[in-house]
């Protein structure tokens, strides 16, 4: 099993990969494996909704969404991860993922996923609250811990000070492996995905 993870900043060692890679270590010791996937500073496009999605994923292909797509259609789980803007996330994650999903969103399906979120002091449980919402439309269970997942730092030297803030992603880790293992054992013995009714569209302005 593999886990997906998305580090939302241009910073490639920052604070939001030392809280993405502490998940990482955790999951390496219960068994899985796990990908951080960098966004990186490159200029990253907001989705314009035109509606030429392909097989692949967006229409778009001057950045890097197509990639992060094709490798998450082999992923297991997810974690994406933010540094804190504002009290919000990244532009540039929420503009990745408004792509990634409005693209691919049954890629998604039935495969857990958590969030993080890194700041200097606020706006963590803002921005936590918004890439959860990913999840709620697209079918994927979401994986909890034992506080809000969020690490403080204004860097990563900061960042591994934040005693309880990595042992909130550890605890992320440890569930993340317990919920896979439990979803593994549930094919083997032959529970069956949910069944997905889409026949309704309902639309308020007749």
């Amino acid at each position: 099993m593999k886990v997906l993870m998305l580090n939302g900043s241009s910073h490639i060692n920052g604070t939001t990969f030392t809280a993405l890679n502490e998940i990482g270590k955790a999951l390496n010791n219960e068994g899985i494996d796990y990908e951080i996937f960098q966004i990186g500073a490159d200029a990253v496009r907001d989705c314009i909704g035109c509606n030429q999605c392909t097989p692949d994923g967006c229409a778009y292909t001057k950045d890097n969404v197509n990639e992060f797509i094709a490798k998450a259609k082999e992923a297991d789980a997810f974690v994406f991860g933010t540094p804190v803007y504002y009290a919000h996330p990244s532009g540039r994650i929420l503009s990745f993922l408004d792509r990634v999903f409005y693209s691919s969103s049954k890629t998604f399906a039935f495969k857990p996923a958590a969030s993080v979120a890194v700041a200097r002091r606020g706006g963590t449980v803002a921005s936590f609250d918004v890439l959860n919402k990913y999840y709620g439309i697209s079918q994927m269970p979401v994986v909890s811990s034992t506080y809000w997942n969020n690490v403080y730092g204004r860097n990563e030297n900061e960042a591994v000070m934040d005693l309880e803030g990595l042992q909130t992603m550890r605890n992320v880790a440890h569930n993340m492996a317990w919920m896979l293992k439990c979803i593994e054992a549930g094919k083997n013995a032959g529970v069956a995905l949910p069944a997905t009714e889409r026949e309704a569209k309902t639309n308020f302005i007749k």
